[in-house]
């Protein structure tokens, strides 16, 4: 089992965190990874992506060029790797904020409203946490357990207060995608 995935948006969507909670989440299932962050120098509005490695096996390079999936937060993000996810691989959009969508008809694509949906729920800090939740149902390579741990080693101690509402999201994700 190899996934190489690259997630991308502005700085202060939680993409960083996403890729972390992807990594700590594979090392709890004594899986090899992997993360690379990549951004500008603004800490928010800036962009802000980063790559991470799941592997059975060593993992050689930390660099994704073709990933299996992409999970994009907003359009800049979606013009720059929606074309470099690889045939057969996966895209994960936020449809709140990417106004485009994927023509391409050799990979899934699953368009979300997820910023819209944040909002229902009562944060709009939890967009990320909507995604993964359907990035980690749809590819099941993860468990939502694994994840759910993992918030425990990404959020400081006075943030714990948001793991229910974090779990919350990363359920609405995962019952989104079930219909796929």
């Amino acid at each position: 089992m190899l996934q190489e995935i690259i997630i991308a948006g502005f700085g202060g969507q939680g993409v960083m965190s996403m890729g972390q909670l992807i990594a700590y989440a594979g090392m709890i299932e004594e899986k090899n990874v992997s993360w690379l962050p990549s951004y500008g120098p603004e800490q928010r509005g800036g962009t802000a992506n980063c790559a991470v490695v799941v592997s059975d096996q060593q993992v050689g390079s930390p660099l994704v060029s073709n990933p299996s999936a992409v999970i994009v937060l907003n359009n800049p993000s979606f013009d720059k790797f929606e074309p470099k996810v690889r045939p057969g691989g996966l895209l994960i959009s936020n449809s709140s904020l990417v106004a485009r969508k994927s023509e391409r008809e050799d990979i899934k694509v699953i368009d979300i409203r997820a910023t819209d949906l944040a909002n229902e729920l009562g944060n709009s800090r939890i967009t990320n946490m909507i995604l993964l939740g359907a990035f980690i149902e749809y590819s099941k390579f993860l468990s939502e357990n694994s994840i759910i741990e993992s918030l425990k080693k990404v959020l400081s101690e006075d943030k714990y207060h948001l793991i229910d509402i974090n779990k919350r999201a990363l359920r609405k994700g995962a019952e989104l995608v079930a219909v796929f």
